[in-house]
Formats: C-alpha cells, structure tokens, sequence
C-alpha cells in the first residue's frame, strides 16, 4: 500500500502532515493493507521513497536523510520504481513497488488537478480520492461555479478577472470583491478588494497565484463559511457540518492560517463543531451537499464549502476541496463517527472495487483506415 504526499504545490507542508498521519493510521487499519510505503513528491517533482514513521521535522530542509529515489512509470506496466542497486552502470534492474493501491494525500497542484491521477491511471495504479477529470473539475473555480449555478444550485456569480477595466456586469455591483486564483486551494491567494481598478491592478502584478488567472465575486458581508465531508464508499454519507471560525484579527474571510498553521493542519483549526444552523437550514445543506457529490462524482472523502448568510436566510455552495486537509479526519465524529483508520481503508477498498477510469478500442475495428485515401489526399 502506499501513500503519496508532498508534491509541488503551495500546500505541499500541509500535505506532508496529512500524508504522515495517514501512513500511520493505515499502519492499524486492522485490515489487509500489506506493508505501508511512504512516497514524498519532493517541491522539485522527484519522487522519493521514506520512512513512514518519520516526523513533519524531517522535511524542513526538502528530502529527508535515508531517503530513496524512485521513478513514476505513466503507462501499462507501470507505477513507481526503485533505481538497480549500484546503479544502472553496475549492471542491476529496476524494482517496480507492488502496490495494491495509493492513498492520494496531495493537496493543491498536480496532485489535486487530475495531473497525477491521469499519471495513475496510465499506469494502471488504483488511487483513492477524485478521478482526473473531477480533480481537474474541482481545481477549477470558474467551471465548477458555472456546473453548480448549471444544475440550479444556488451559488454566487462568479466571473473571470480580463486584463481591461470592465466589471461583471451584476445588476449594478460595485465592490468589494472576492478574488481568488482560478486554479488553486481554498485560501492561498485570496483577497477580498474594495475597487474594480484595484482588481486589475492585483492581476496586473503578476505572481505564482495570478500566473492562470483570476475569478471574482461579489463581497457578502458578514457571510460565514459552514463545511461538511462526503465519502462514497461503502455508501454516500455526510460528516457532521462545521462552522469555520477566525482568528481574532485576521481579517474578513478564512486565511490560510487559520486553516493550516494550528499544529495538526486541519484538525487543530478553530471550528463549531457541530455547526449551530438554524431549523431546517442543515437539511437544506445536506440535500445540496449530496447533489453537488452526484453532480461532480465524488469519490473518496471529499469537503463541501459554503456560504451563509449573517441571518442564515440565504446559502451558496462555494467550491469542493477533492483532497481536504487530513482528509477531512475531525468532521467524522459524533453521530457521523468514521474512525480514521477505517475512512483510509474503505478508501483504499473504493480504488480497488471502482476503477477511477475504464478505457477500450471497442469500434476501432480498421474500418475507417480500410475506406481512408492517401492521407496527402485528406491535406488538400
């Protein structure tokens, strides 16, 4: 069994905790999981096999001492593999890990936008977690906004940032905003600007989360964020909802901070847990909760964001974390109680039992080559 984390993203620190908790948990999953392979992404891309039991300590200065090199094959046949010993000089062959399955605990990036489940899937590894076309769906705010409005969910309207001074035309709105980087996490990279002109100007400055563009949406004061998990397997079943909280001074919406730096990532962030909603509010969050899993096909454990209203008399679904933080391991708690070792490894009986992607040539039977002219004929 192994464990992917790390990754070249601006959440690989939190992912090396969720990884690292997640190597340890498989390790008294109390079923049939084999040995636990560690397997860091360096921030420089390079795949590296490591001690499961090692500390978050041990990856301050990049890879850790006694680390392995290994190499991702994407195509059958393939998988991660171990370098001969001594060196291809000296003769010896490459070792391909037998893993039965990979826990994908990569949070942003190429581990949560479909880049590495595609890699996966040529290679013919079961993974858990999205497949590569929800991950990449999930990674993007501006069509996962325009799926949700689509299936007439409520939502925001959400537009992206061009680099010219014409607002989103919104019935007369005129700031502040929410501006976000289209392709990225839940909180890096967010701010929330008073002025249209401020908005160009923030894309304009360029930067690691501007580089693939920018989206927008209008500023609901006083608005709070309420959160709930999904898992698909052995059924669809919701966790207890949460009401993220702020830091005292730390601004208007959820920081990073607030999120990620408390110790434990996730699990250590402040919350209300479970979330005071008012009557029937919950149920209404649960039945979007369980549409907006159908309608992107949620497939591991999941975390579904959305806003409320100061008054609680209006809600929007705002985006879906595919690959949440500690996988979403505090919300299973209370009447939804999920132990941790036992969400990895039903999990890890998901990526075994249901493909993440079924591929075949059926109706490629020579026909059209058969009928086909000169391809020269085809040029003119």
């Amino acid at each position: 069994m192994g464990v992917v984390f790390g990754g070249p993203s601006p959440e690989h620190d939190v992912s090396i905790l969720t990884g690292l908790q997640a190597a340890r948990a498989l390790a008294t999953a109390g079923r049939d999981v084999g040995t636990v392979e560690a397997l860091y992404w360096a921030k420089t891309g390079g795949f590296y096999g490591v001690d499961p039991a090692l500390e978050a300590s041990a990856f301050l200065e990049g890879v850790p001492r006694g680390a392995r090199e290994l190499r991702l094959v994407a195509q059958p046949g393939g998988g991660f593999f171990t370098p001969p010993k001594g060196g291809v000089l000296g003769g010896g062959r490459e070792r391909r890990l037998e893993l039965d399955a990979v826990v994908n605990c990569c949070h942003g990036g190429p581990g949560e936008d479909g880049t590495l489940q595609g890699a996966l899937d040529l290679a013919g590894v079961p993974y858990t977690g999205p497949t590569a076309a929800s991950a990449a769906l999930g990674m993007d705010k501006l069509a996962f906004g325009a799926v949700v409005a689509g299936a007439g969910l409520p939502t925001l309207p959400r537009s992206a940032v061009g680099d010219e001074a014409v607002p989103p035309s919104w019935e007369g709105y005129a700031g502040p905003y929410i501006v976000k980087p289209r392709f990225g996490g839940s909180s890096i990279g967010i701010e929330v600007i008073e002025h249209w002109a401020d908005v160009v100007r923030y894309l304009r400055m360029g930067g690691p989360h501007t580089a693939r563009g920018l989206v927008v949406e209008p500023y609901v004061t006083g608005a709070h964020d309420v959160n709930v998990a999904v898992r698909s397997h052995p059924a669809l079943e919701l966790s207890l909802f949460e009401r993220a909280l702020r830091s005292a001074g730390t601004g208007e919406i959820l920081s990073y901070s607030d999120k990620y730096l408390g110790g434990e990532g996730m699990v250590s962030a402040p919350r209300e847990l479970p979330a005071r909603l008012a009557p029937g509010l919950r149920d209404q969050l649960a039945g979007a909760a369980r549409a907006v899993a159908g309608l992107v096909g949620a497939r591991g454990v999941w975390r579904i964001d959305f806003l409320v209203s100061a008054d609680e008399g209006q809600w929007w679904v705002n985006e879906v974390n595919t690959v949440p933080g500690s996988l979403s391991k505090y919300l299973w708690t209370g009447e939804a109680a999920v132990e941790f070792p036992a969400l990895l490894a039903d999990m890890v009986d998901e990526a075994l039992k249901r493909p993440s992607a079924v591929w075949g040539s059926t109706g490629a039977d020579g026909s059209a080559l058969r009928s086909a002219a000169t391809i020269a004929s085809k040029l003119g």
